[in-house]
């Protein structure tokens, strides 16, 4: 099993960015999606998920200016993720989970690589 992110990068604030991660080696659409995210000296964090019938979680500091979405058909999860702020900067992960997802690390069961986040003018 493998998972792919791209789309990072270096924004300005109040900028928007769309991470992309792409699933393969197993069966996405039986697997709740997540992301999640690490800045230096932090422990891994969830940000959001989305079930396998759609439905999605956010924590609390991002509601409203991220937002998730999947495409089985392309094997595929989404992360828009608007108005920067600089305490977003971190490390992006996608991560899958077979028990219904979660915003727990320890629930998942493949994760991806990372996608480097920047936030700064």
């Amino acid at each position: 099993a493998q998972l792919v992110e791209s789309g990072g990068g270096l924004v300005q604030p109040g900028g928007s960015l769309r991470l992309s991660c792409t699933a393969s080696g197993f069966i996405m659409d039986y697997y709740a999606m997540g992301w999640f995210r690490q800045a230096p000296g932090n422990e891994r964090e969830g940000v959001s998920y989305i079930t396998t019938d759609g439905t999605t979680y956010y924590t609390d500091s991002v509601k409203g200016r991220f937002t998730i979405s999947r495409d089985n058909a392309k094997n595929t999860v989404y992360l828009q993720i608007n108005s920067l702020k600089p305490e977003d900067t971190a490390v992006y992960y996608c991560a899958a989970d077979f028990h219904g997802g979660s915003l727990l690390v320890t629930h998942y069961d493949y994760w991806g690589q990372g996608t480097q986040v920047t936030v700064s003018s």
